[in-house]
């Protein structure tokens, strides 16, 4: 049976793109449903007044889950050989814990560094109340590379975490965000695999659907 990933924006939809690199890192064969620019639910995501929870969408064995996290622990269950989660009880907390708080947090870092792949901002000044979001989310990388010794989040293997915090690595590049080696080091990885540059150039390919979000943002 084949698998449907429902998503947004290649260029601007963070979420579609975690559900999707989960999707790959898992091994699951799928299909891509995209939702048009025009659809209410995707224009709430995009603009920032919802990480919506109904994009990325997933159907799979005559299941429908979505919400990015409920769709890494469904993965998690069902293709447990991909390792997803690391297989330690304590990482795998510890991976929990910080995929959730991506998941909820960082509202200052989304509204300040909106994603879109097709740009570049150098030199871009970053105010005040999203560099604590940056700080924060540069001393969870150091932590967990030091912890687990790389060249991943949580070791050798890309987990939910990597997939989490993929877009975190496209923002830091399109706003050119100052980084240390470490985590620039990280960030370069995340951008460099072949499922990030295969997204990255589909989405430089995609029509200009949303030209008034820039304004909006």
């Amino acid at each position: 049976m084949t698998a449907t990933l429902t998503i947004s924006s290649k260029n601007y939809s963070s979420w579609s793109l975690r559900g999707w690199l989960l999707c790959r890192l898992a091994g699951l064969e799928f299909e891509e449903d995209r939702t048009p620019a025009s659809d209410p639910a995707t224009r709430a995501e995009l603009l920032l007044l919802s990480p919506s929870f109904l994009v990325p969408a997933l159907e799979h064995d005559g299941i429908k889950v979505w919400d990015t996290l409920a769709i890494a622990e469904y993965l998690n269950e069902t293709f447990p050989q991909a390792g997803l989660l690391p297989g330690d009880r304590k990482a795998r907390a510890h991976c929990r814990s910080i995929c959730g708080e991506m998941h909820s947090g960082f509202v200052n870092l989304r509204s300040s560094l909106p994603m879109n792949l097709k740009a570049r901002h150098p030199d871009f000044k970053v105010w005040a109340g999203a560099q604590g979001d940056i700080d924060r989310v540069k001393t969870i990388w150091r932590d967990c590379l030091q912890t687990y010794g790389g060249p991943y989040l949580f070791g050798t293997r890309l987990t939910v975490a990597d997939a989490m915090y993929a877009p975190v690595c496209a923002r830091f590049h399109t706003y050119d965000v100052k980084l240390d080696a470490a985590c620039a080091d990280y960030a370069a990885r995340i951008l460099a695999l072949p499922q990030m540059v295969e997204w990255t150039e589909a989405a430089g390919n995609e029509p200009e659907e949303v030209q008034e979000l820039e304004v909006e943002f």
